[in-house]
């Protein structure tokens, strides 16, 4: 069915390079990207799909696996009435990702939480600084390694996933 959504046959026509899955589970479409397009995917979506409110932006950290990171965006389209979650594969190695808040406003302070969280850079952002921690703090706390008592603590070993 999630083959069959508007947006995924849309965005199939004129991305289909950059599409690298599509999912539905309990009636949420997902659809994973590579991030060297996720501006002209996210732009094409607002413009053309009418995406017009972007609710979230998140990462989650996949410690252990490659590419370690998962950018997720949790789009709205207010005029259909319609959710769509979109996805780009972050690795730890180049741990960066264009911005997204030329398209949307609102990414401005929610790409700010990640990089402070999860240590993502956000290439084109216009005020990339720390939004929750102090400036002199060590390390990202949403990182899976990070330790679980403060940066001079030992990471916790036991399992992460």
């Amino acid at each position: 069915m999630a083959e069959n959504h508007r947006a995924i046959v849309k965005l199939r026509e004129k991305f289909a390079d950059s599409i690298l899955d599509v999912k539905e589970f309990r009636g949420e479409v997902t659809v994973t990207v590579g991030k060297e397009k996720i501006v002209a995917i996210c732009t094409f979506l607002r413009d053309s799909l009418k995406y017009n409110l972007l609710s979230d932006v998140t990462a989650v950290d996949y410690m252990g696996s490659d590419p370690r990171f998962m950018m997720v965006y949790n789009l709205y389209s207010i005029p259909n009435k319609d959710r769509l979650r979109v996805k780009a594969p972050v690795e730890e190695s180049d741990a960066t990702v264009d911005t997204v808040s030329t398209v949307w406003s609102t990414a401005n302070w929610l790409e700010r939480e990640v990089f402070d969280l999860f240590g993502i850079t956000f290439i084109g952002h216009p005020d990339l600084r720390r939004i929750l921690l102090t400036d002199d703090w060590v390390g990202h706390p949403l990182r899976k390694d990070y330790p679980l008592q403060g940066p001079d603590r030992e990471p916790y070993q036991g399992r992460l996933s």
